[in-house]
């Protein structure tokens, strides 16, 4: 017997696509749902961008029949649209649209029919498990977040094993490493005496890294965590980086110190261009006034901290940042606003990175956990020529009502990259902000 899944709204504001993915079982859209994409398709955010694509996809398939009486897909699945079957739901659910819904779902349920209810609405799921139906997340791009890998393990050998490591710069690696994989290297008989390394599937050796003793703008790595995160994103040979972690862990404080190093010091890249999900956290403050960069601004506060951080411990200069104005001593607000003007730092809102296609550029995607898979896909997809894309963000802090730690696309694309020679992946476990911040984050 085929399985008949009812779709709540915002599994299409998830993915649009969505509807294409349950096989050859069919497919049911209440009306309700049909209004609500009516009413968020005037939105300018992603939501909308997704409500109207999905009211694309459906008007294609009315080409192809009658959506009331249903569509057969090519996979042999069939979409509906059902305006007949309701069935009375309690008096004491209040939302319209959810008791349109899961009146539908009740009612083709009493037909006989063997429905699963899809949403992304975890009080969605539990009002409909509580009416007697059977229901699931929406999970086509769902990672086991307990199970992401951490980008680097821990080799113990010999201790003249790890000192012909040291000198030869290269050892064979075990069968089962992953493409740039990173290697704690340790000996079995003093654990001080350690060499670190990464997986290099080429020659299926592992290599010494080869930025152990940068210091970007005067940063010094604090961890073994770090000391992995900045040769990767120093590396011109990796082009793309996911830094998970939790608060104070230095995600964002490395991403932005290798890309000044790389842009201001090196010119390996144009511009450094940052953008962050605009999602508040706790009551929004409404609309803000002044420019795009003006508004952007007060959601950047974080990379102003950083910045203003690295350029009062890195001792840089005016003629560094590019100034033709010499003989000026600076606070480190005034080097920001210098950085600034140089135009090699930019601030961009993600709305409005779609169509774009970005060379040479030094891109960081900040409180990535807040995105979607599909949004991850289109910001990575913008990528032109020698870009670099850095995206930064802790799973557990996430500020989306559809998303959790193991649906968003900060570790989705974390595992669907996994092995690719041009990708690299560090999970930050150590918070170094400050005592205070590190207990924080254990505990609460």
């Amino acid at each position: 017997m085929k399985k008949t899944f009812i779709l709540d709204t915002n599994v299409l504001i998830h993915d649009p696509e969505s509807i294409f993915n349950f096989g050859d079982n069919i497919v049911v859209l209440p009306l309700a749902v049909i209004e609500e994409l009516d009413r968020l398709k005037q939105l300018p955010d992603e939501r909308g961008r997704n409500a109207r694509v999905t009211a694309r996809k459906l008007d294609g398939l009315r080409s192809r029949g009658k959506l009331a009486r249903g569509v057969e897909l090519e996979s042999g699945g069939v979409v509906r649209i059902e305006t007949r079957v309701k069935a009375q739901v309690p008096t004491s659910l209040v939302k319209k649209a959810d008791n349109e819904i899961l009146s539908v779902a009740l009612g083709l349920k009493d037909k006989g029919s063997n429905v699963i209810f899809i949403s992304k609405d975890i009080n969605m799921r539990v009002k409909a498990e509580v009416l007697g139906l059977e229901v699931q997340d929406f999970e086509k791009a769902k990672v086991r977040f307990e199970e992401l890998y951490s980008g680097w393990r821990e080799l113990v050998m010999e201790e003249k094993l790890v000192e012909e490591f040291r000198n030869q710069k290269q050892m064979p690696a075990p069968s089962d490493m992953i493409s740039g994989e990173y290697v704690l290297v340790k000996s079995d008989s003093d654990p001080n005496k350690t060499a670190l390394g990464r997986f290099s599937p080429k020659n299926s050796v592992i290599e010494k890294i080869i930025h152990d003793k940068d210091r970007p703008w005067g940063l010094s790595p604090l961890n073994l965590e770090q000391r992995f995160a900045l040769d990767a994103l120093l590396r011109e040979d990796i082009r793309l980086v996911t830094l998970v972690g939790i608060a104070g862990t230095g995600k964002t404080l490395l991403a932005l110190a290798c890309g000044l190093q790389l842009t201001f010091d090196e010119s390996k890249f144009r511009r450094i261009l940052i953008s962050r999900p605009v999602v508040p956290m706790g009551r929004d403050i409404g609309y803000l006034p002044g420019s795009k960069e003006e508004k952007l601004s007060n959601w950047m506060g974080a990379f102003y901290d950083n910045l203003e951080f690295l350029v009062d411990t890195s001792g840089v200069t005016v003629e560094r940042a590019g100034s033709s104005s010499s003989g000026k001593k600076l606070k480190p607000p005034e080097m920001v606003d210098l950085l600034f003007d140089t135009g090699k730092i930019e601030l961009e809102a993600l709305t409005y990175l779609r169509g774009r296609s970005i060379p040479s550029q030094y891109m960081i995607i900040d409180e990535a956990q807040n995105l979607t898979p599909l949004e991850v896909k289109t910001i990575v997809s913008r990528a032109g020529k020698d870009t670099k894309v850095v995206l930064t963000g802790d799973p557990y802090q996430i500020d989306s009502p559809y998303l959790d730690s193991s649906s968003n696309g900060l570790t989705y694309i974390a595992e669907r990259f996994k092995g690719q020679e041009l990708f690299a992946h560090i999970t930050l476990t150590v918070s170094e902000r400050s005592e205070l911040a590190g207990l924080a984050a254990d505990l609460l």
